[in-house]
């Protein structure tokens, strides 16, 4: 049995151990770097019962209001009637609120698609629009 030369062995340790110290410095970065990146939390869909629509019958015409909700805070806000195939788009102030909003196409019974769009999530809720405030029981079938 041939034995290697002791400065060989050492230089192995050598190796050994910078390839340890490598891998630990890298590991312990990539745990850091995860660390920084946090969960998103879902913002729930827009609710119903803070919807309001007042329709002008006479001109076709609705405009939509939305109480104030912290979830939605600076959410670009599209307002789509699928019955006439347009709407309107406005932004939430700071406290989640919205509206009213400029006038937009619409008739009592259109379904309307409410969405609030922040920079991580989109989120949306249609309703068949009734005069004044909405309930959960105008959600689209």
């Amino acid at each position: 049995m041939v034995l290697a030369h002791p400065l060989l062995w050492k230089g192995s340790v050598r190796v050994r151990v910078c390839l340890h110290l490598c891998f630990g410095l890298c590991l312990g970065l990539l745990l850091a770097l995860a660390g920084c990146i946090t969960p998103s939390i879902p913002i729930p869909p827009p609710d119903p019962e803070q919807m309001t629509f007042e329709v002008e019958v006479q001109t076709g015409s609705a405009q939509f209001s939305y109480s104030p909700s912290g979830a939605y805070a600076g959410a670009a806000v599209y307002v789509f009637n699928r019955a006439k195939g347009t709407g309107v788009i406005d932004t939430a102030r700071a406290d989640g609120s919205v509206g009213p909003t400029l006038p937009f196409p619409a008739a009592l019974g259109d379904a309307v698609v409410v969405t609030f769009e922040s920079e991580q999530q989109t989120v949306s809720t249609c309703v068949v629009i009734r005069q004044g405030r909405q309930s959960a029981a105008d959600i689209c079938r």
